[in-house]
């Protein structure tokens, strides 16, 4: 599709709206308040794949390398019928024309977090018969960036909580939690775009996913590669029509299929198709000796009920239920007490949870096992998107608000701040340089352009070329800085 398509339909006439003499529209992209307890900050990333992706490879193929002719009379063709007119083309004649986009787009690095309030980038035209196109791409901009960046913030918290608890309960074992919080949100997100953008937001933090496409993808925006670098990973795992297919009557024949077919490595079973806690207290006791003798861990799945309750127990008449997943496990297979004096599982058994998670329920379930006495990497969670599906722009607010104009030469300091609303809504005012004091990204607006390009904004695109292409590891490398 010609990327000049991808936009909003009121977008189409801001051209004639702007103030004669209109030669510069400069913009912000901000996230301004947080739906989410204890979030305040967050994490810019998404921007490379957004350029390398749409203002490089679809503008080039689907609009500059097509024929001026094809393009246009294909825009002309679907505007005029959407708005009923006769549609004044000679704008996109003239880019088509120019054969780049004459913009610039300054950006913090990928990976950095920003407090709420603070811009990530500015976008502004350099080349003043376009000035129309600044916030002509905001659409297209606004519907790419807002899910990486909410992703990845919020897989920095589930990294920050399961990194806080695995150092109080398991400090030895801290670099597992890599795995413990595992992407399972691909079939539930809203388009294959859509689950790639959050995984690779998700994979900052954590190298577990099985989101299969996000690999591809950071080698192809992001200069990872796999044959150099862990960039995700995953392991051997059922599903219930695996289980089904084996027969109820035979669960414990499929459990002992499944370690013969796998004699060694990492197996998750998910193990709630029928009877969770038959399978917990009667069929692996009695496969013990081969789970003990093989080389490698078997991983018991739940999938269904209150996550908090089905790992960690809770109050309930059946023993068994009151114990939870985890001390059954331990139960049978007992582990090692560490220096810190938690229960740490033997290494050939394990579990996972990955129905239902939610930032509260990874907090719950660790504080439980903490309290029970286990250490909270006994636990990996399937992160799926019962997090990262129900969350839109508006999760931290996100906007592209334009601050500063030039008409006839003379620059203008312009912002946003409509009297019915509680400030969320009110815009930076003027040109804008972002600073850096102990790590914190601060904001200065209303500055000359001497300061706005001092700042730590540096220009990433410009013109149709990337200037910058950072790296996967760069950007996690970012993460793992900050706290």
């Amino acid at each position: 599709m010609n990327p000049l398509l991808l936009t909003d339909g009121y977008k189409l006439g801001h051209k004639e709206q702007y103030p004669q003499g209109t030669t510069m529209v400069y913009s912000n992209w901000t996230p301004r308040k947080s739906r989410i307890a204890d979030i305040n900050r967050v994490v810019f990333f998404g921007l490379q794949y957004f350029i390398k992706e749409y203002l490089i490879n679809q503008f080039g193929d689907e609009f500059f390398a097509k024929p001026k002719d094809e393009v246009v009379a294909e825009y002309k063709r679907y505007v005029d019928h959407y708005l009923g007119v006769d549609y004044n083309v000679s704008h996109i004649e003239a880019l088509h024309d120019l054969g780049y986009l004459p913009i610039e787009i300054k950006a913090i690095e990928e990976g950095k977090e920003v407090p709420l309030r603070v811009p990530m980038f500015t976008i502004v035209n350099t080349l003043p018969d376009f000035f129309w196109l600044t916030n002509y791409l905001e659409t297209l901009l606004s519907t790419i960036i807002w899910q990486p960046c909410t992703s990845a913030t919020i897989a920095k918290q589930y990294r920050n909580i399961l990194n806080s608890f695995a150092l109080d309960t398991d400090k030895e074992n801290a670099e597992f939690v890599n795995w413990q919080g595992h992407d399972f949100s691909m079939r539930g997100m809203s388009g294959t775009e859509s689950s790639i953008l959050s995984g690779m937001g998700h994979s900052l933090s954590f190298t577990g996913s099985d989101t299969l496409p996000v690999v591809k993808a950071l080698e192809t925006y992001y200069n990872a590669d796999v044959t150099k670098e862990l960039v995700i990973g995953s392991v051997n795992a059922t599903e219930h029509s695996v289980m089904c297919a084996g027969s109820k009557d035979d669960e414990i024949g499929t459990f002992q299929r499944l370690l013969d077919t796998y004699p060694k490595g990492i197996l998750s079973v998910v193990s709630d198709t029928w009877d969770l806690w038959k399978v917990l207290t009667e069929y692996l006791p009695k496969l013990k000796s081969e789970i003990l003798a093989r080389d490698g861990k078997l991983v018991i799945r739940p999938d269904s009920g209150n996550p908090v309750d089905i790992i960690c127990g809770c109050d309930h008449k059946n023993p068994v239920i009151a114990k939870g997943v985890i001390e059954l496990l331990w139960d049978e297979f007992g582990g090692t007490i560490n220096d810190q004096g938690y229960k740490v599982l033997n290494p050939k058994i394990g579990a996972i949870y990955g129905d239902s998670i939610t930032i509260e329920r990874a907090r719950q379930i660790c504080e439980r096992l903490k309290q029970k006495g286990f250490a909270s990497t006994n636990i990996v969670l399937g992160i799926g998107s019962f997090t990262y599906q129900y969350n839109t722009r508006d999760t931290f607010g996100f906007a592209m608000k334009a601050t500063y104009v030039e008409v006839d030469g003379k620059g203008r300091e312009i912002f946003k701040d409509p009297i019915t609303d509680d400030g969320t809504k009110k815009s930076a005012k003027g040109l804008i340089t972002l600073f850096e004091v102990d790590g914190v990204i601060n904001l200065k607006d209303q500055v000359s352009q001497k300061e706005e390009n001092n700042g730590i904004l540096r220009t990433v695109y410009r013109n149709g070329s990337l200037l910058v292409d950072d790296s996967l590891a760069a950007i996690r490398n970012r993460i793992f800085a900050s706290k």
